[in-house]
């Protein structure tokens, strides 16, 4: 699976996908009709050097997509009000609305996914006092009420549509970065799941928020609770990271880290049906040249594939050189021993008949008779 960088969300009745600078929302009105529109999205980190630094664009990320997930959301919903409620909400109105919308969304999930879960572990103090075995508890009703939280939504009719479209925005992605044509047909073969889901993310948090808070102990009651909130970006902006490069690699360890995400977001999607896939694939080619893609991917592949039959001829040439190098080594050495060999053999020779020789002098020299005076000094010598 390659990395196409595309990402998008689930809502109302249709697919958001965002790729760089540009995202599209397809929406299937009322009347059955496909709208498509497509806008183009600033972000801090094309400004700012130090938004891009390593858990500080996870944290820039992570409000810039709250922000626009939240305007897509808004966008979907108006083809489904009232033409009286259209006249009466007016652009500032819209703005306002949305701004309160999140702040209360934000107050509500830190409420109930933060305070909660602490208040719950700190009245444990008295039986549990370990803070480290607090901590773990913490974490576990945290995960715990979110997983409550997300199985009681999707129970609502109008959610379970959101939860389909979701499995049509994963699908189509699945199918780009799997190679295939964006079509019916193929989508539908694709699974659910992706690891870069932020159903994944969120879960990511929740961990990340237990590894912490098992460690970081303070005496003071409110300050341990301040904490948890303050070093809500901080979390968030770790867990990005990790989703970020789970995205971009395929192996056994990023696998395993990524199960428990993959597997919570059966909750989160469901198999949608074939005109939620057309919306989802209407919004993908708003924003991304699927086919560009494709086409260069089976580039590469077919690169990779010439690369080892170009190597055969170079790798028989080498064969050859070192199949020769080893008859002139061979030669080398059986010549230089014999060489060897034969002045060996005649230095020996050489030595043992001068030997010869001089014994031979040095028995002729006894033998020889003596001079007259040698000969009487020896006589003297012998009285």
């Amino acid at each position: 699976m390659k990395y196409s960088g595309i990402g998008g969300q689930a809502v109302i009745e249709g697919v958001m996908m965002k790729n760089q600078k540009e995202y599209s929302v397809a929406v299937r009105k009322p009347d059955g009709e496909i709208e498509v529109t497509k806008k183009a999205c600033h972000s801090l980190r094309d400004k700012s050097k130090i938004a891009n630094w390593p858990i500080i664009r996870g944290v820039v990320t992570f409000v810039e997509s709250l922000s626009t997930g939240m305007k897509t959301l808004n966008y979907s919903a108006s083809f489904y009000e009232e033409e009286e409620e259209k006249e009466k909400n007016s652009e500032a109105k819209e703005s306002l609305l949305m701004g309160l919308v999140m702040m209360v969304a934000i107050i509500l999930a830190v409420g109930i996914f933060v305070v909660v879960p602490f208040l719950i572990s700190e009245a444990l103090q008295r039986p549990i006092p370990s803070p480290q075995l607090r901590g773990l508890i913490e974490g576990i009703i945290r995960v715990a009420l979110f997983v409550a939280y997300v199985k009681l939504i999707s129970l609502m009719e109008d959610i379970k549509r959101v939860f389909m479209y979701h499995g049509a925005e994963h699908k189509s992605i699945n199918c780009v970065e799997n190679g295939q044509e964006l079509t019916v047909e193929n989508v539908r073969k694709q699974t659910t799941v992706h690891k870069r889901c932020g159903t994944s993310f969120l879960l990511i948090v929740m961990f990340v928020s237990i590894l912490f808070f098992m460690f970081i102990v303070v005496g003071n009651l409110w300050l341990r609770m301040a904490l948890r909130i303050l070093l809500i970006p901080v979390i968030a902006g770790l867990s990005y990271e990790f989703i970020r490069y789970a995205g971009g690699h395929d192996n056994k360890v990023i696998n395993i880290l990524s199960k428990p995400g993959l597997m919570l977001q059966g909750l989160t999607t469901k198999e949608p049906t074939d005109d939620m896939i057309e919306v989802a694939i209407a919004s993908v080619e708003a924003v991304f040249d699927w086919k560009a893609f494709i086409n260069q991917e089976e580039d590469a592949l077919e690169v990779e594939q010439a690369e080892p039959e170009t190597s055969e001829p170079e790798t028989a040439a080498a064969k050859d050189e070192t199949s020769e190098d080893d008859d002139i080594e061979i030669v080398d050495i059986d010549d230089s021993s014999e060489e060897d060999d034969d002045i060996e053999i005649v230095d020996i020779d050489d030595s043992s008949e001068e030997e010869d020789e001089i014994l031979n002098a040095l028995d002729r020299y006894f033998e020889a008779p003596l001079p007259a005076s040698e000969s009487d000094e020896a006589e003297d010598e012998e009285a």
